[in-house]
């Protein structure tokens, strides 16, 4: 007769007999079963297969693709989006009069009352949107554009909350959406970096170069800072002939692959040697690109790049013909940024005590510019292929604060929007309140926002993962939601 315990012991010790043996196999093989059809039907995380030695190859996207480029244009310091895109005409009615059951005191200090917009909003387009006239060119492209008025931060910070918008996280060392774009898809151009940061004229954002760094993924993918003002740096090439630059180059290559033959395997060295080698192609590749001198005269003043009353506008406008020089040289993700680091407002958008006196000055900048680029790149056809973010850290409150003309942080309700390849135009999806303070209707979390761009560039965000001590980590955390009213 069989023991019915599948256990026996030896000197105190639990070993399987037959029967355990066979049990516990067969909770194993279905176990295995389960895997192989997840992996069949698509649904396990994985990494792509990256060969150090050619770290932006191209590389198949999960899903067929909408969009093959990225253009996101940050503008740093957060836009209110009373004053912009999310018309209330109940600020108008009670202008003047605090919040009923609103908070008391916010950010930077106790609350004043309600505050109609600053500007004058009016219908647009066939969709009859309302748009402000503060942005007027951009005003005229609503047609095109999706709005997702329900967004929402984790950060009422300017730091922590451009963090969370470019990393998924608050936190410091996380990896930015270009770098996770660029690790995930590679490159349609072996002799320009993937992913391009260009910040503002007036320098770089709160957070600097967190907003385009790798984090924890390999150093290859980090956004390269450039701008039509400064290429990058380092790059010039030696004063010697073109002869003797080029047997130089002929040597080092051989001399590296002759010491990668001696150690093979090593990654990092196959991945720095690759970084050399970009940089040599780049000596050639850069210097071509950043000469806006070659656009005609019709596109500089579209955009603004030739208006000398305005030098700040027209380094941005500058920036924005770059911009869309990388995209139509295959650069695959290019993050444009409208604003500077913390100036009091001064520098960027962050309108606490001077907010219509600043925006006059900052719309100014950012409107002829970017509505040029966006035009031009449809008239070119770029925008079948190209998808256009535009984003802030977070919004504004709907009173001013007490005893300035300004408003408060407020990262729980704000717009920001796409459009291009895959985006479905004319849409305005989510609803904040009467007075524009809390996203209400269709709530969504950053995470769903930069889910659904990666979505159209053909990433699952739970599949697109990078393992780091011992998590497997995604910039969408563990959240995350497509925001299929914008898809077309």
């Amino acid at each position: 007769m069989f023991n019915s315990n599948p256990q026996i012991s030896i000197n105190g010790r639990q070993l399987l007999n037959r029967r355990g043996f066979l049990n516990e196999s067969a909770t194993a093989l279905g176990s295995i079963a389960l895997l192989d059809l997840l992996a069949n039907d698509r649904l396990l995380a994985e990494q792509p297969a990256i060969n150090p030695a050619h770290p932006f190859a191209p590389r198949a996207s999960h899903y067929p693709a909408k969009a093959k480029n990225v253009i996101v244009i940050f503008c740093a310091g957060a836009v209110s989006q009373l004053e912009t895109w999310d018309y209330k005409p109940e600020l108008i009615k009670y202008d003047g009069q605090p919040l009923k059951g609103g908070p008391a005191v916010t950010f930077q200090g106790p609350a004043g009352d309600l505050a109609r917009p600053q500007y004058e909003f009016r219908q647009r387009g066939e969709t009859g949107k309302w748009v402000s006239e503060m942005i007027p060119h951009l005003a005229e492209l609503t047609d095109d554009i999706a709005f997702v008025h329900s967004l929402t931060s984790k950060s009422n910070t300017h730091g922590p909350a451009e963090n969370f918008l470019s990393t998924g996280t608050p936190l410091d060392g996380f990896p930015s959406l270009g770098s996770w774009v660029s690790y995930a898809l590679g490159s349609e151009n072996q002799n320009l970096p993937a992913y391009v940061a260009i910040p503002d004229p007036r320098g770089v954002p709160q957070n600097g170069s967190n907003n385009w760094g790798p984090g924890f993924l390999p150093a290859a993918f980090q956004g390269t800072p450039l701008s039509s003002k400064e290429p990058i740096r380092h790059l010039k090439p030696p004063k010697i002939s073109s002869e003797a630059d080029r047997e130089a180059r002929q040597l080092l290559q051989r001399m590296n692959e002759r010491h990668l033959d001696k150690h093979p395997g090593d990654s990092k060295l196959a991945a720095r040697i690759a970084s050399y080698e970009l940089a040599a192609r780049m000596q050639l590749s850069v210097p071509e690109i950043t000469d806006l001198d070659s656009e005609p005269a019709h596109i500089l003043k579209s955009y603004g790049a030739d208006d000398e009353s305005n030098p700040i506008r027209a380094a941005f406008a500058r920036n924005c013909i770059l911009a869309r020089r990388m995209i139509e040289s295959g650069v695959r993700f290019v993050q444009l940024f409208n604003g500077a680091y913390a100036s009091g407002g001064e520098l960027n958008w962050d309108g606490h005590s001077k907010l219509k006196e600043q925006y006059d000055k900052h719309a100014s900048i950012l409107d002829q510019p970017t509505a040029a680029m966006i035009k031009d790149m449809k008239e070119r056809g770029l925008l079948e292929d190209t998808l256009v973010v535009w984003c802030t850290e977070f919004g504004r409150m709907p009173f001013f604060q007490k005893g300035a003309k300004g408003r408060d942080h407020n990262p729980d309700g704000f717009t920001c929007w796409l459009a291009g390849a895959g985006v479905k135009p004319g849409v305005s999806h989510g609803v904040t309140d009467e007075f524009g303070q809390k996203a209400v209707q269709d709530i969504h979390p950053l995470y769903d926002f930069n889910a659904t761009i990666l979505h159209l560039l053909g990433l699952d965000h739970e599949r697109l993962t990078f393992e780091h001590n011992g998590i497997e980590r995604r910039l969408t955390n563990v959240e995350g939601h497509l925001i299929k009213e914008v898809l077309a």
